[in-house]
């Protein structure tokens, strides 16, 4: 059953965790990336809907967009950031990704090479911050690349890095951050391209 003919369909219930079902079965016996890689995308659309929440759940999908966090395989990263980024907002996603671990895992997609991945990660930490991940998610590291972030070329990186600097961090972490540019080379790599056109900033605005 193709996407287009199930969102077309008035199937609901059992229909739909099936469906999901089906999906969640063709990614763990399928040998294919390409396969792996398209029903990886499948998942992470129906996570949009608050409707597929509880079925989600039930089948392991959360644990499935964690795992992929840590693969070499660009494109796994970047639709289960995306998944977990669309579903992350309901409550109970929310702590059962704070449970388990997914701050740092998140965390560490900051330091992709794809764009969207990227843009994933900063959205899925602003969603995911409560009382008791507040500390880990505005520490020092992430800060300090938000800051670096701020200052790229890509329109969309930099205006999402500066409302997350603006919305969750204090004036303090900031000064704190910039302190730590002047004086150490640490903190959590930027990608390639972006720490390249970051040093042709920094070398244009010191001429």
């Amino acid at each position: 059953m193709s996407i287009s003919r199930f969102l077309a369909s008035k199937s609901q219930g059992q229909d739909r965790f099936e469906y999901l079902q089906t999906l969640v079965t063709e990614f763990q016996d399928t040998d294919s990336q390409d396969s792996k890689e398209q029903i990886l995308a499948n998942l992470a659309n129906f996570a949009y809907d608050p409707a597929n929440y509880q079925y989600l759940r039930q089948l392991q999908v959360i644990d499935l967009f964690l795992d992929m966090l840590t693969e070499e395989n660009e494109t796994f990263i970047e639709f289960g950031i995306g998944g977990l980024c669309n579903l992350c907002l309901d409550k109970e996603n929310k702590e059962y990704i704070l449970q388990n671990n997914g701050v740092q895992a998140v965390m560490n997609c900051l330091s992709s090479s794809h764009e969207d991945t990227v843009l994933s990660a900063i959205t899925t930490l602003m969603y995911l911050m409560s009382p008791a991940s507040r500390e880990a998610i505005t520490g020092l590291p992430v800060v300090e690349c938000m800051l670096r972030f701020s200052i790229s070329n890509h329109r969309r990186l930099s205006n999402l890095a500066t409302l997350f600097l603006e919305d969750y961090c204090s004036a303090e972490q900031v000064a704190r951050a910039r302190d730590l540019q002047n004086h150490t080379a640490l903190g959590i790599p930027l990608p390639k391209g972006e720490a390249d056109e970051i040093l042709d900033s920094s070398h244009h605005s010191e001429s």
